[in-house]
């Protein structure tokens, strides 16, 4: 691997491992501008609308567990003179003719500018269908953002007449799920559904309570918090929930914000940190009813990390983005930094820039992975073994772990409420979240978070005395805000660090010394840098996001210079130019450090030599996205983008009445053209070479 040349400029070579394609399976290439269908395998236009399609497609596969041979896709209705296609149909499971008169359900899928009301594209285009299929009893309408359910029945005058419903029935017919679901028959949100719910949800409350676009989040964060309290009050029944009817009358909509409030009562006893005391559900019962009817049917607490991190952090994202710099690190490269740093059960992790606490869910389920393979190794059982018992005991462990170990701090109080929040979602980990600024001298904090800060590391809050005193962590996973708009010019804050010095640079010899002298300004991220090093304890190792100017600007020499003086360097990922838009163009990287003894420090000072190493560095050519933020999926040589078998998927073979031979269509997903995944897996075999035991 490269080492740091006298410039102390970063050598990076591209990420050359681990391009191979599940070799061992079948792979189909996709037109450009096409999509495979989910459910028939047909190539389609790929468009706005067709998103919303798959989406729901995936829905009825892996939700509500309809079998695909149930489903077809662009049916071809006769409605007098027209043949309509509508998008989605679906037959009952003992249904041999698939005709118009057995449809059961019709979805129809539109792209999110289309407006329920429209009257063409509306919901009076499914009911027009749903007329003339005399036996079909439910249908949905959504565009991404709007869904609406409505169960067909006849009145009392002989007419059809239309009935709001909560959802459509899964395949075994039970409504009682629909009104009111058992804790074993919450679903788990699969793909994008959970983000699909939560801007449903969103939209909802911007568009029906007149609410802006933050207040409207914190009011949808309140009823998430319901959602995730009333999982958790085993064995009690779940009462988060509203039948249809309610749902569709102001008496029943009233009922049900009487029942969702007394779960924010217990909620605001038990996030006294997060809620005040007086906080109240501020949304209308109307869209209170619909919120939680949205809500009600999935399992907040059991749903898949990613899915849920994906979707909590995206919306926050979009609501709560501020001015200070603050652009959230996409998912991939969260994971690839706490897979290089590797945190262990026992180490304290801070993010001091938490944002919406991506890092450190991340970080906190990788632990919480480690946790388990350790306990299940102690134990001598597989985990599908555990019984309750042995499930509980294990939570118990993850809830102590996640209490004691991880710390967040955030300048932004709302970014602050939404880690808590995101934390609770995620094995909980909220009480060591806190706003403050954290570049502040430690006297000038506040007294309250010194008092919990200390009290968190079990140490004196008098020992938290200034910059020398704060030595606490073991890793650091952050991306600190950046940028030359947000200067910090505090002579108070700067003199705690070196890097705030004018430093001078001896061209002869290209080294940098410090001075007593100021700057008059520094941007944020240097000072982070310094902070950073400062929380963590001697030997501790940490990864940051940073501008690459950092790394290679020549003016910039004397933090390099510094860098090294104070840590190993050990490894640095330059990150591809379009990882932080649409938002952000700057071109960063990940820097990995670990920070030196004093031991080692002295040893070198007194020798005069720097300890000679490797450095691990990568290129990262390909992020998963383009600069719009659009998904970007591995192609073939032709271009064609490439299509894989899903994961436990295999073809089902059959026999007709005749005795045809029939096989089912196997279901074929694309693939992230994303290195991201790659490095750390190469990463661990050059630590290993290195000696490097964490």
């Amino acid at each position: 691997m490269a080492i740091l040349e006298k410039d102390y400029t970063l050598k990076k070579q591209p990420i050359t491992h681990g391009g191979n394609i599940m070799a061992d399976n079948k792979i189909i290439s996709i037109p450009d501008g096409k999509i495979c269908d989910y459910i028939d395998g047909k190539y389609r236009n790929d468009t706005p609308e067709e998103y919303v399609r798959q989406t729901i497609e995936k829905r009825l596969i892996n939700e509500h567990k309809y079998d695909s041979s149930q489903i077809k896709i662009e049916y071809t209705l006769q409605l007098g003179s027209r043949k309509p296609r509508a998008d989605i149909v679906i037959f009952n499971k003992d249904c041999s003719d698939p005709k118009q008169e057995n449809i059961y359900i019709i979805i129809e899928c539109k792209k999110e500018s289309v407006d329920a009301r429209n009257a063409k594209d509306g919901v009076e285009q499914l009911k027009s269908y749903m007329s003339a299929c005399p036996n079909c009893e439910w249908g949905m309408w959504t565009n991404g953002r709007q869904k609406e359910v409505f169960r067909k029945y006849v009145n009392d005058h002989g007419q059809i007449d239309f009935m709001d419903y909560n959802d459509i029935p899964s395949v075994d017919g039970n409504l009682d799920d629909i009104n009111r679901p058992k804790r074993n028959s919450l679903k788990n949100a699969y793909d994008d559904n959970l983000l699909f719910v939560f801007k449903t949800c969103h939209n909802h409350i911007h568009v029906n309570d007149g609410l802006q676009k933050q207040p409207a989040f914190f009011e949808l964060l309140k009823v998430i918090f319901c959602k995730i309290e009333d999982e958790r009050s085993i064995p009690n029944p779940l009462e988060f929930y509203t039948t249809s009817e309610e749902r569709s009358n102001p008496d029943g909509q009233l009922t049900v914000k009487n029942r969702i409030s007394k779960i924010f009562e217990r909620v605001k006893k038990k996030y006294g940190k997060i809620f005040d005391s007086n906080d109240e559900i501020k949304l209308a019962p109307r869209s209170l009813a619909y919120i939680v009817s949205e809500l009600q049917k999935y399992s907040l607490l059991n749903t898949n990390i990613d899915i849920k991190g994906k979707a909590y952090e995206e919306i926050v994202g979009a609501n709560l983005r501020g001015d200070r710099g603050e652009f959230f690190t996409p998912r991939n490269v969260m994971k690839m930094t706490v897979e290089m740093v590797n945190p262990k059960v026992d180490e304290k992790v801070l993010d001091s820039s938490c944002g919406t606490g991506g890092f450190l869910v991340t970080a906190m389920t990788h632990v919480i992975n480690q946790l388990k393979n350790d306990f299940s190794k102690q134990i001598e059982l597989e985990t599908e073994k555990w019984d309750f018992t042995i499930k509980m005991q294990l939570q118990d462990k993850i809830s102590e772990m996640a209490a004691h170990n991880f710390f967040g701090f955030d300048i932004n109080p709302d970014l602050v409420k939404a880690t808590k929040m995101n934390m609770v979602m995620n094995n909980d980990g909220s009480g060591n979240i806190f706003q403050t600024n954290s570049l502040l001298p430690p006297h000038e904090w506040s007294d309250e978070f010194r008092s919990k800060l200390a009290e968190s590391l079990g140490i004196k809050k008098d020992e938290l005395r200034n910059y020398k005193t704060l030595e606490h962590f073991d890793v650091i996973v952050t991306n600190p805000p950046f940028g030359s708009k947000i200067p910090i010019k505090d002579k108070n804050i700067l003199e705690q660090f070196e890097l705030a010095h004018i430093w001078e640079c001896n061209k002869k010899t290209n080294e940098w010394t410090m001075t007593d002298r100021l700057q008059s300004s520094v941007p944020p991220e240097i000072l982070f840098i310094e902070r950073c090093t400062q929380f963590l304890v001697p030997g501790g190792r940490m990864g940051i996001v940073l501008p690459d100017s950092i790394l290679g600007s020549p003016g910039l020499g004397y933090i390099r210079e510094w860098l090294i003086h104070n840590h190993r360097i050990v490894a640095s990922i330059d990150l591809h130019a379009d990882t932080f838009q649409p938002r952000n163009g700057t071109q960063t990287s990940v820097l990995f450090l670990q920070k030196k003894t004093q031991e080692q420090k002295d040893k070198e000072e007194k020798s005069g030599i720097m300890a000679d190493y490797n450095i691990f560095m990568a290129m990262v050519e390909k992020i998963g996205h383009d600069k719009r933020g659009t998904p970007i999926f591995k192609r073939d040589k032709e271009g064609n983008e490439i299509l894989i078998p899903e994961k436990n998927n295999v073809y089902v073979l059959d026999e007709t009445s005749s005795g045809d031979r029939t096989v089912a269509h196997e279901r074929k997903t694309k693939i992230e053209d994303d290195q991201t995944p790659d490095v750390p897996e190469i990463f661990a075999q050059w630590k290993k070479q290195e000696g490097l035991s964490w």
